[in-house]
């Protein structure tokens, strides 16, 4: 009498637990399903067909369409590798870029974009750099390393305005010998780092304070008449140093993956490239020129 209903009790549990985890593992396996579709259907937003690059017609020395662009042999390096053709969608680096470009699905990888940016899911790094200071090479100030030297005090001093040296420059006082250039423009039309390296070689500034991978190619060029120096000695905010990605759309970890590897496999060739551009390369910290610079 004592065991029977507790056999019958055990089993209408048992039966209730069998309906119970059935119905877990079906819920289990739609959502599995619906995350698995999910996948699919954002992977297949990468062209399987070209290498398809977001990029500025107009945006020397990373990229042009008349590919001269570090970023330009960038792509082709990563392109070759995959077997595919490279092919651009031009829109200027602007207000909107990534808006009409990557998420609009017109192309599918950003290739040189600033670690941590929410508006796109980054790579691994390729590249560390920094910001540098540019003076003529015989120069008083060829030697100054840090924008808090003394040294700099009241001299004419060129800097885009609202880039990371002009905060520095205000906090050492410095912006009364400041000439600005401008920050958000059209690179098709005005270049304003061209404008700031070419007062800097006819006298009108005694020194610059520039985006390293912007004024390698233009200090290469000047042969030896600019010396560049990377202002790794900033201890306040905002930093002078900057991991450089690849961006592509958020929740394409597949895509992401295999740029990855491609970016693991190819690092030597990219240095080389960058390299061949002069643009400053540092350690993973950011606190040392890269070996071999």
């Amino acid at each position: 009498m004592l065991f029977g209903p507790i056999r019958t009790h055990a089993s209408t549990v048992d039966r209730r637990l069998k309906r119970a985890t059935g119905c877990v593992a079906l819920a289990a396996g739609l959502l599995l399903a619906g995350v698995t579709s999910l996948a699919a259907q954002t992977n297949d937003l990468v062209s399987t067909t070209a290498f398809r690059v977001c990029a500025d017609p107009a945006n020397t020395p990373f990229s042009d369409e008349a590919g001269t662009g570090f970023e330009n042999k960038i792509a082709e390096l990563l392109a070759d590798e995959l077997g595919l053709p490279v092919r651009y969608t031009w829109f200027p680096m602007a207000t909107g870029f990534v808006r009409k470009t990557l998420k609009a699905n017109a192309c599918d990888v950003i290739i040189g974009y600033a670690q941590g940016h929410e508006l796109v899911l980054n790579t691994n790094h390729y590249y560390t750099s920094a910001y540098v200071m540019l003076t003529p090479a015989d120069s008083d100030l060829a030697d100054v390393d840090t924008i808090g030297d003394p040294a700099l005090k009241g001299k004419n001093i060129g800097v885009v305005a609202g880039s990371p040296p002009a905060s520095h420059m205000a906090r050492n006082g410095l912006m009364t010998g400041v000439r600005p250039y401008q920050l958000f423009v059209d690179r098709r039309h005005y270049s304003p780092n061209d404008e700031m390296f070419q007062d800097l070689l006819d006298g009108k500034i005694d020194a610059a304070f520039m985006w390293g991978p912007i004024s390698g190619p233009l200090v290469l060029k000047s042969n030896g008449a600019i010396k560049m120096t990377p202002l790794l000695k900033e201890e306040l905010p905002p930093r002078m140093t900057y991991r450089i990605t690849m961006g592509v759309r958020q929740g394409e970890t597949t895509w992401k993956r295999r740029l990855n590897s491609l970016i693991r496999a190819k690092q030597a060739e990219i240095d080389a490239i960058l390299t061949d551009y002069g643009v400053p390369l540092l350690n993973d910290m950011g606190t040392a020129l890269k070996e071999g610079q």
